[in-house]
């Protein structure tokens, strides 16, 4: 099991502000001030830092469950909403870091809630050791940036690999549409050519139709015609009957021969009463 110390350690959140306040002596200026938060689910501790001094915040669990229920609202509520207002300068907020007396300071900052504007403050104390609070700060800094230049790395190899694969992408795109248009051209001049076909068989119909209407006959009975007159044999002039070179055999008078007519032989058997 492990131990409450790494527990937390697993759920903590660190976020890191730089805050431009005015100062006292003249509010048309402003000094920066970093504040390093490191927030859990019912306390949070601050580390906040000028460049030449250091302060510390530790909000206990009790602190924040007691100025929780001042404004009415759970303690996980609490620290969510001043994790908001101090890990991202919120615009319309007024920050503000006082004098609070012996070395202490005063951080607050101003929220609306329900229509109504609230002012959120925490007391910080000095830093034992000022030069080791603002390293710590520098570190985080440090190792932020580096995770940031990682991931602006990252994002841009995966930027220019979208890239890359974009223009194959425009590239088969641009491939595919030539060779749709070879195809619809191919296509239509095929189209063409069978269209002209038909419309030439129109024509030689409709020729036929008008002709057909001009004769009287339909097409199928001058088809015919010309079949029955190409069967027809050929007419030879000078050869009627009288002229003839083939004479038909006569037949003389006297000079035929007449078979006799044969009687049936036999005897006739009288009939038997």
């Amino acid at each position: 099991m492990e131990s409450p110390t790494a527990a937390a350690t697993i759920v903590a959140r660190h976020t890191c502000l730089k805050l431009e306040i005015p100062t006292a002596s003249d509010p048309q200026q402003a000094e920066p001030i970093f504040v390093k938060g490191t927030w859990f689910h019912l306390h949070f501790t601050l580390s906040i830092t000028d460049g030449r001094d250091a302060w510390l915040c530790e909000a206990a669990e009790d602190d924040v469950r007691e100025r929780a229920s001042q404004w009415d609202q759970p303690a996980a509520e609490y620290i969510e909403l001043a994790e908001r207002y101090l890990g991202f300068q919120q615009p319309g907020s007024i920050y503000a870091f006082s004098d609070a007396g012996n070395g202490y300071r005063r951080l607050s900052w101003t929220l609306e809630k329900e229509g109504t504007k609230l002012e959120w403050w925490w007391r910080c104390k000095p830093s034992p050791n000022s030069k080791k609070t603002t390293a710590d700060i520098l570190d985080f800094f440090m190792d932020a940036n580096i995770r940031l230049s990682e991931e602006v790395v990252r994002k841009t190899q995966a930027f220019d690999r979208l890239k890359e694969e974009a223009e194959k992408c425009l590239a088969l795109s641009e491939r595919l549409s030539a060779e749709k248009d070879d195809f619809e051209s191919e296509v239509y001049a095929k189209f063409v050519s069978v269209l002209n076909s038909k419309k030439a068989k129109l024509r030689e119909l409709r020729d036929r139709l008008s002709k057909q209407q001009s004769t009287g006959k339909l097409p199928e009975e001058e088809e015919e015609e010309e079949e029955s007159s190409d069967r027809t044999e050929p007419f030879i002039s000078g050869s009627d009957d009288g002229n003839s070179s083939e004479k038909k055999p006569e037949v003389l008078a006297g000079t035929s021969k007449r078979n006799p007519v044969r009687k049936p032989r036999g005897r006739k058997r009288g009939a038997r009463i």
